[in-house]
């Protein structure tokens, strides 16, 4: 297959008249300054490697629009998302990912990282094929045309102190030697299957005792595996952390092997000056995930400051308010605007890389998220002619796409060598809206609406 962009951003800067070839789902010539041949797809505009959405919950998407009623906390916001959660068959959430995948790749993302925790019946008994759930995520990133890295996470207690109740039963495992067993068979499965990886996830702190962290990142270094873990998402969590263990979370990650180079924390909006230095140390990367830590009131992270530390930093949508990887990427430097009252401390590149090959690393996939030969044939063309880019200077094409565009204006998606977008519409799921709004229309249809 060959394209023709008439931007590209590759590992140089930008490109113009660029020939890209592949063969067998990977790149195999970047060539700049090259007239179209008459067989090599025209991509007018911006083209850019494919997003890495770092941090999913897929069911989440279901919420959009319906939490944002009078005021509250993440502490009510999530009794809403127990509601629905206590709602997903795996027939359910098989169909509910597909749409939210899609919405990805019409957003110009080619692999997730889907951060799980929803994996029993109701009432906590594993269902005949204990990993259902799990299979129909990578069935749903089958049918939407995207990789996935399935973060299967152990979730055991509702918070220091608490046992698991409600809801909370589908999450747990019982301890972190079941929950291995089970993602082991899993991720066995998974080999076979070349749009998918399943890598460990510990929920946080609150969730998983002490003692059982280190059978999780025991399980990660023995298969090479990215491990991920919600971090000091709110001060609540510092405090009884503190409370409980004497030290703060990061510290207790240390302390059981938890931390290192294929781990990622996640939101860590309320690390302290000596946390970050454990973060730096250890070589563990960050994902930050600005438009949900807004939409919850979590606070603005340190993105700076971990930068300057060298923690890798990366993207994610987390809760789906809005399916934007852009949106995300401009977030972290307007975030620092508001909190330093200077412009610029990011640059185009550092946010376009967070959300390209540092993103696709952290998941597992270290061979994707560039324009180059040898790497997966991921491309994301974003239309300059559109209304929101129209007057972009081709010279700031790469600055114009960070802080202008949107989903509406990418118009061409590639993932693994085969075209998945064309025109804006899913090649894949033709009839995508339709079928993700009859999806969650009947998963809220059963649920008590709220109050005026």
């Amino acid at each position: 297959m060959r394209w023709h962009a008439e931007l590209a951003w590759t590992g140089d800067g930008l490109a113009e008249d660029v020939l890209i070839e592949a063969s067998g789902g990977r790149f195999t010539a970047i060539r700049p300054g090259t007239p179209r041949p008459s067989d090599a797809f025209r991509l007018p505009g911006l083209t850019l490697p494919g997003f890495a959405n770092t941090h999913s919950h897929a069911f989440h998407r279901a919420l959009r629009g319906r939490v944002q009623h009078r005021q509250g906390t993440f502490w009510t916001w999530r009794e809403r998302m127990y509601a629905l959660a206590a709602r997903l068959t795996p027939d359910g959430y098989f169909r509910l990912a597909r749409g939210v995948y899609g919405e990805m790749a019409r957003a110009g993302i080619t692999c997730v990282g889907e951060f799980h925790y929803l994996h029993h019946k109701p009432d906590g008994t594993p269902y005949d094929e204990p990993n259902a759930m799990g299979e129909a995520l990578l069935a749903a990133a089958a049918e939407a045309g995207i990789r996935i890295t399935l973060l299967d996470a152990l979730y055991l207690r509702g918070g220091y102190g608490k046992e698991l109740e409600g809801v909370q039963l589908r999450f747990g495992d019982g301890d972190a030697r079941a929950w291995a067993r089970r993602v082991s068979a899993l991720r066995s499965r998974a080999l076979t299957r070349p749009h998918a990886r399943v890598g460990a996830a510990v929920h946080s702190v609150r969730a998983v005792p002490r003692e059982q962290i280190p059978t999780v990142a025991a399980w990660a270094r023995e298969h090479a595996a990215p491990l991920h873990v919600h971090l000091s998402e709110q001060r609540a969590e510092n405090e009884e952390c503190l409370a409980e263990h004497g030290i703060s979370p990061a510290r207790l990650l240390a302390e059981a092997g938890a931390l290192g180079p294929r781990t990622v924390v996640v939101h860590a909006t309320h690390v302290t000056a000596a946390d970050l230095d454990l973060l730096a140390g250890t070589s563990t990367g960050v994902c930050l995930c600005p438009t949900t830590e807004r939409d919850l009131a979590d606070g603005i992270g340190p993105a700076a400051a971990f930068r300057d530390a060298g923690c890798d930093l990366t993207l994610g949508t987390d809760q789906h308010v809005s399916t934007d990887m852009c949106a995300e990427a401009r977030a972290v430097e307007w975030g620092e605007r508001l909190k330093s009252g200077k412009r610029g401390t990011f640059t185009a590149f550092e946010l376009l890389t967070a959300a390209t090959s540092t993103g696709h690393e952290a998941l597992g996939w270290p061979d994707a998220g560039r324009l180059e030969p040898g790497a997966r044939a991921d491309l994301v063309t974003i239309a300059l002619d559109s209304l929101p880019l129209t007057g972009t200077d081709p010279a700031l094409a790469a600055e114009s796409a960070v802080f202008t565009a949107t989903p509406s204006t990418i118009h061409h998606v590639v993932a693994s060598g085969r075209t998945i977008v064309r025109n804006s519409h899913h090649l894949l799921l033709p009839h995508l809206e339709p079928n993700l709004n009859t999806t969650i229309q009947d998963l809220w249809s059963t649920l008590t609406p709220l109050s005026p």
